[in-house]
């Protein structure tokens, strides 16, 4: 069996997620396992290079990767042909700049989402990838988490019947920092370096809601910053100015209506940090990341109440949790296989920067809705 290279410059990999979703997990894992299958049996190895701004750090995490090329100069990388493919994990605020580089450069795009922290700037990088001919990609995790790629195979199946009703929950409880380190990075929680729950979330959210009953048409949205101190890398305090928590209402383009709540305020106790439900006429599911349940029509229980007695239905018993039929690969590397297919062999791949432009409008819209104390509607992102 052939193998053959690509190179893909990864541009922000001593971070969170870069380093250890999208390069440990994904890149490094799909070398380890002698590459992507390809359809006239080729295997193609992802080559990759790093590229950052800390020398040291990059050399320890190419280490670790076992990655042997480097580099702190993203110019360079860019005029090499050797590699067709860039991958963005900076943060939002540097994104656009970088992304547009690339596209000039005649790369093809993979990127975290959001692309870019206003509607105007996303939409110009997908208008500069469909000028210049390139693919281009963006981050949809959530929907190869094992949950919610089951909650998407019963919506394929018509399992729901008509789909009434789409409720998202996506919450934990994120250290302040004083008694326990964050989880998150500190900028995620300064409106000037481009954080915030809304920015940060309602992109995805959006393809969510989007995979389940077709696109929102609408938003009316409530934010806050609940915690409003809290402590940086270097164990110093800093006022938290980014929206914390969030809740919202939109009409989905399939007709059902659609609930959003989403915090780092709240408290786990729930089957996971994210749950969606979907209820139809035929059935109802939750999924959680990891796992989803259903209930059919048929074996609904009869909801009562009394202020009288305890309630007598248990109403977690009679959902039946959907088995595991074949392993499943991180989310991550899922995506990066059908993305590098992508590349290689062509075909649709619909998260693109245009389904990425329109998650950036679906969070730009809801930021307005909060601020204005309103309904927004969403007209759809011109292909």
């Amino acid at each position: 069996m052939s193998e053959r290279k690509i190179g893909i410059i990864m541009n922000g990999v001593t971070g969170r997620m870069g380093m250890n979703q999208h390069l440990m997990n994904a890149i490094a894992g799909i070398r380890r396992d002698g590459g992507v299958a390809l359809a006239d049996g080729t295997r193609l190895v992802p080559d990759p290079i790093l590229v950052g701004r800390d020398a040291e750090r990059l050399e320890g995490v190419a280490r670790r990767a076992g990655v042997d090329k480097w580099s702190t100069d993203l110019d360079v990388v860019l005029s090499d042909a050797a590699y067709p493919v860039y991958f963005d994990a900076v943060t939002t605020a540097a994104r656009v700049a970088n992304v547009h580089r690339a596209i000039a450069a005649g790369k093809h795009i993979y990127c975290e989402k959001p692309t870019a922290e206003n509607f105007a700037d996303a939409l110009s990088l997908y208008t500069a990838a469909k000028q210049k001919g390139v693919k281009h990609g963006v981050v949809a995790d959530k929907l190869w988490a094992p949950g919610m790629f089951k909650l998407r195979q019963l919506v394929q199946s018509g399992f729901f019947g008509k789909v009434l009703m789409v409720r998202i929950e996506g919450c934990y409880w994120v250290f302040e920092g004083d008694l326990q380190p964050p989880q998150r990075p500190s900028w995620n929680y300064r409106k000037a370096d481009g954080g915030g729950m809304i920015l940060d979330m309602m992109p995805h959210y959006f393809y969510m809601l989007e995979a389940m009953n077709g696109r929102p048409l609408d938003i009316v949205c409530h934010a806050d910053t609940l915690v409003k101190k809290r402590w940086d890398e270097r164990g110093k305090p800093y006022a938290a100015d980014a929206d914390d928590s969030l809740m919202a209402i939109s009409r989905l383009e399939g007709g059902a209506m659609a609930q959003i709540m989403s915090s780092w305020c709240v408290r786990v106790r729930t089957e996971d940090i994210i749950v969606m439900q979907v209820d139809g006429t035929d059935g109802s599911a939750v999924a959680g990341l990891a796992h989803c349940w259903t209930q059919r029509r048929e074996a609904t229980p009869k909801g009562q109440w009394s202020l009288d007695v305890a309630e007598p239905v248990d109403y977690y018993r009679d959902w039946q949790k959907i088995p595991e039929t074949a392993p499943y690969k991180n989310a991550f590397r899922t995506q990066w296989e059908l993305f590098l297919k992508h590349v290689v062999e062509g075909g649709e791949f619909p998260w693109n920067l245009r389904a990425a432009a329109a998650g950036v409008q679906y969070a730009e819209a809801s930021t307005a809705s909060w601020r204005d104390r309103r309904w927004i509607d969403l007209p759809a992102v011109p292909a």
